[in-house]
């Protein structure tokens, strides 16, 4: 039962339409998957296949038709601190600074000005923003941009991070960057991952798992195990081996 507190993340016979012109647009159909605590999981699968709306049902801005989303034996109804959204576009203030938009999200939970202060200098020194505390968004690249977006919810010490797409905009190197930072952070603390992605190279670097899915109505088409040590490296024969298998199976 995924309403057992074991389970840490659990996603049971989910489904969810849309209105259409006249008939309902089936957009999720009997989606079933578990995720543990500290796992890395990524999802692909074609333009329209619903990976979106996934993520946003497990974050809980969107309610399923049918099915539940259940976090450690809790059915999931709404948004909550325990799971954090990043999406692809940055989403910061513009008339905030880089350690204002950190800021924003802990001034709602704490009080005490030092405490943030201390907190925003961390994660500023952790993404290797400390130079660019006081730049506006419209001051920074891209990259850094994410950086930021990506410090202002680790700072709210989510048990899950939801991450849709958030690279997709980067230029290639700058992505590889991001990703490899993602990993060090994960490395530190541990959160879940569920990481919605078009690039199945992103998918196997950073997952344990990757679920790959299918369109009209969204389905989990197949689940693979990412059976490879950290660092990875994408001229690895064995890299390439799981690039090709999720790539035929996004392509039959």
């Amino acid at each position: 039962m995924l309403c057992d507190k074991n389970v840490f993340l659990g996603v049971e016979n989910l489904g969810k339409q849309f209105p259409g012109n006249g008939t309902p647009l089936t957009v999720l159909e009997n989606i079933n998957f578990e995720a543990e605590d500290g796992e890395v999981i990524s999802i692909v699968g074609r333009s329209g296949c619903g990976k979106s709306t996934l993520l946003k049902i497990l974050a809980g801005f969107l309610k399923p038709d049918s099915g539940s989303v259940f976090f450690k034996g809790s059915r999931v109804h709404r948004p909550g601190p325990d799971r954090c959204v990043v999406f692809q576009e940055d989403a910061l203030f513009p008339w905030l600074t880089a350690g204002e938009n950190i800021a924003f999200g802990l001034k709602r939970q704490i009080r005490d000005g030092s405490r943030i202060e201390r907190e925003v200098d961390r994660f500023l020194d952790l993404m290797g923003l400390s130079q660019f505390r006081d730049y506006l968004p419209r001051e920074i690249s891209g990259g850094m941009k994410q950086r930021v977006a990506l410090a202002r919810v680790l700072i709210l010490n989510p048990e899950i991070l939801l991450m849709d797409e958030p690279f997709a905009a980067l230029d290639a190197q700058t992505r590889e960057e991001m990703q490899e930072l993602l990993l060090e952070l994960w490395g530190q603390f541990s959160h879940t991952i569920v990481f919605v992605t078009h690039d199945v190279g992103e998918a196997v670097a950073i997952s344990d798992r990757v679920i790959v899915m299918d369109k009209n109505p969204g389905r989990i088409k197949d689940v693979i195990n990412i059976e490879l040590e950290r660092p990875r490296r994408r001229e690895d024969v064995n890299f390439m081996r799981f690039y090709s298998r999720l790539y035929k199976l996004l392509r039959d």
